[in-house]
């Protein structure tokens, strides 16, 4: 290690540090600016990400969805208790809540912004983002592959937001390139944090920052357990592999409280390139089969019965989704398979020429949108969804608080959103918690 000398340490003081250039990241860049006018302003704000904004973070390779939008005809409060149901009722109901009565403001803000989303016409055909129909926010209709999900056309959705984030902050605010790794306890009182220490990735630098307040947004964790990728696939994951688990690590070092780390993500994808499954379920109604052709929840439904209320909500915890997958596996009808023939022809059955052509396409881009290494597999394996299957399995589990994870940090909920009344909870349906 000698030969790398002494780097040179460079200080710096702000009031507020940014830690992390994802998509929390940009979102707060964007709108703290207001907040620091209404007090006055002379605060002074940096953010620092570890690689460069347009695309750091889960969604540097773009999405082809958004999970989460609620829309003038639902109410936040189904939406809370969805993501009760579908991780069995171990969540912060208070913050679920707040997300989901916030959330459609920032996609109006994305649609602003220059995101492509699907729309549909008076008669229900459906269009892409690049058609030029009537915004969400003055009434388009999105097209819902779900209940609560809207299609996207987000190759460049990171891309996006990071430039309204790079326009709000200014680029004297954002320092690229910098790995924060670690937080710095207040000599005077230890329940605070007075600074952080991060190394530059492309110089011999170390930076040290003071400030009064820091968000620390840099990401969940992958690699805690190895991939299941092999050979020429070694090192795929289906989470971001730069996403290190430095969030959590700084936060407890320091002494804060860490919540549900024992709750692991362990999402469905095609097999080897980790391609995303909600399109197919959800946009194309694809079913997943056994190798005998058979749709394992239906032949295992019983097991949800174990599992009340959650296997009784009309889609069942993602996880018992995968308790029922597992099942199969494990008994010998593997491996398991996502029907795309019968998807796909079902379609041709109900939508126009056009809509099907444009659906056949979005099978790729879906990969082309969000993982374009699954596109790869398809193409070097000459496999086209509409004549061939492919094959699904569970993921290694990852750590993070998105999707149907729920590990962090805890944090403070909205000031106005306490415990429900009695009121509240006799409105309820009785297969929701």
């Amino acid at each position: 290690m000698a030969e790398f000398g002494n780097p040179d340490v460079i200080e710096e003081e702000v009031d507020i540090l940014i830690i992390g250039g994802g998509m929390a990241a940009c979102g707060t860049a964007y709108e703290i600016g207001p907040w620091i006018e209404a007090a006055g302003g002379g605060i002074t704000v940096k953010l620092v990400d570890k690689a460069a904004m347009d695309r750091s973070g889960a969604v540097a390779q773009g999405l082809s969805a958004i999970n989460t939008y609620i829309g003038p005809d639902q109410d936040p409060a189904d939406y809370a208790r969805m993501v009760s149901n579908d991780l069995m009722g171990i969540t912060r109901d208070d913050l679920a809540y707040d997300l989901g009565r916030h959330v459609d403001e920032s996609v109006h803000l994305f649609e602003e912004w220059g995101l492509p989303i699907w729309k549909t016409d008076e008669n229900g055909e459906r269009y892409d983002g690049s058609k030029g129909m009537t915004s969400l926010k003055d009434g388009g209709k999105p097209v819902r592959s779900g209940k609560w999900q809207i299609m996207i056309n987000g190759e460049s959705y990171k891309w996006i937001v990071a430039e309204a984030a790079k326009k709000a902050l200014g680029m004297d605010n954002i320092q690229e390139r910098i790995f924060i790794v670690k937080l710095v306890n207040d000599k005077n009182d230890p329940n605070r944090i007075a600074g952080a220490v991060g190394f530059s990735v492309r110089e011999h630098k170390l930076y040290v920052y003071k400030f009064k307040a820091c968000l620390l947004v840099a990401g969940g964790c992958v690699n805690i357990f190895r991939p299941r990728s092999v050979g020429e696939g070694q090192g795929r994951a289906w989470y971001p592999v730069w996403n290190a688990g430095s969030t959590y690590t700084m936060a407890a070092e320091a002494g804060a409280e860490l919540t549900l780390m024992e709750n692991r993500f362990v999402p469905t994808r095609f097999k080897d390139g980790y391609g995303p499954v909600g399109a197919w379920f959800l946009l194309f109604k694809s079913k997943a089969t056994n190798a005998y052709g058979e749709v394992y929840m239906d032949r295992n439904k019983e097991m949800l019965d174990d599992y009340p209320p959650y296997g009784q909500a009309a889609v069942p915890a993602s996880c018992l989704r995968n308790h029922l997958m597992l099942k199969e596996m494990k008994e010998g009808r593997g491996p398991i398979w996502m029907d795309t023939v019968t998807a796909l022809a079902n379609l041709r059955e109900t939508l126009s020429p056009r809509e099907v052509k444009h659906l056949e396409a979005e099978a790729w881009e879906d990969f082309l949108d969000m993982c374009i290494g699954q596109c790869g597999i398809w193409a070097g394996e000459n496999i086209e969804p509409e004549k061939k299957n492919s094959e699904l399995m569970p993921t290694e589990p990852y750590l993070l608080g998105s999707h149907s994870g729920c590990c962090g940090i805890w944090v403070s909920g909205p000031d106005d959103v306490g415990a429900p009344t009695d009121e509240a909870m006799d409105g309820v349906p009785e297969h929701l918690p």
